[in-house]
């Protein structure tokens, strides 16, 4: 079992901005970190939890990045964490948005092979090891599908085959997708890869909208052997008072503002790619993106 500190410590500093960790030592670096951002999410955070800590893998750490929450988030995963020693909970002293919040997660984790989970969603109880056995044989990214929970369930995707590629093919196959696979979630990602592609964004962009199309976009250039599974192993909640769904005017005006900064940051990084006809589709499917959230508001 792991010892829990009970001091809040100090540790980084991003531009005058400090952050809190809340921490646990643990004697073997664990086979797979699962990195979940967490803002006013009462209502969800026990099931995700609970999906996390009856994984079929055990060997797992389970990263928490509180930004600030108003309701008893906060309290409700310090009780999972006094029960399970695989808990790690860091607290940002301010709301730096989803896409910093991630990123610390990741600066922080232990492991090589990284999955991210929202905090209103939930994983299918096999999903790290099936994740884990995959990334074993030498991929640097695996997207799997995903169950869309709304008015009825169904499959997001609906790849309809496994299928390996390189770079080049995974960027075609993306761009012939009904839904450009650009969600953090339902994917593992290799942490040496991700921290490669640091060099290369400012990691502690504010965003809490856009952010998983500016992570992936960087972390796909740097991938060469991609595995696509048609395997669900993530549940995505439709969430009416999350941030995609959510109608409240100034939460449309800053999701329209991260949207358009994303937009912005990932054509700023795309000059150092080849203009291809992946980027052309891209780049028209963002701007729809962008004009849609403007329309919206």
């Amino acid at each position: 079992m792991g010892r829990c500190i009970k001091i809040f410590i100090n540790f980084l500093n991003f531009d005058r901005i400090v952050f809190i960790i809340l921490t646990k030592f643990r004697k073997n670096m664990p086979q797979l970190s699962i990195i979940i951002p967490l803002f006013n999410s009462c209502d969800f955070i026990s099931r995700a939890l609970q999906s996390c800590i009856n994984q079929t893998l055990k060997d797992i750490e389970i990263l928490i990045i509180d930004n600030k929450s108003k309701d008893n988030s906060l309290n409700m995963v310090l009780e999972f964490a006094k029960k399970d020693p695989r808990i790690t909970i860091f607290q940002n002293e301010e709301n730096l948005g989803t896409f910093a919040s991630r990123n610390l997660g990741v600066l922080h984790s232990s492991s090589d092979f990284i999955m991210f989970l929202d905090s209103d969603d939930f994983l299918t109880l096999d999903a790290c090891e099936i994740t884990f056995k995959e990334m074993k044989k030498g991929f640097d990214l695996l997207c799997f599908d995903a169950f869309v929970h709304r008015v009825k369930t169904k499959q997001f995707y609906r790849f309809k085959q496994d299928e390996v590629f390189n770079q080049k093919e995974f960027l075609d196959f993306l761009s012939k997708q009904r839904h450009f696979c650009w969600s953090v979630w339902a994917k593992c990602f290799r942490k040496d890869i991700i921290l490669k592609s640091f060099e290369k964004i400012k990691i502690d962009e504010r965003l809490s909208y856009g952010e998983d199309v500016l992570f992936c976009y960087v972390y796909f250039m740097f991938c060469e052997k991609i595995a696509v599974f048609k395997t669900c192993i993530y549940h995505y909640e439709f969430n009416p008072n999350g941030r995609y769904e959510n109608k409240n005017k100034e939460i449309l005006n800053q999701n329209y503002y991260d949207k358009k900064k994303s937009n912005e940051l990932i054509r700023k990084l795309s000059l150092d790619f080849e203009n291809d006809t992946f980027h052309q589709k891209l780049f028209e499917v963002l701007k729809k993106e962008e004009m849609d959230l403007k329309n919206r508001i």
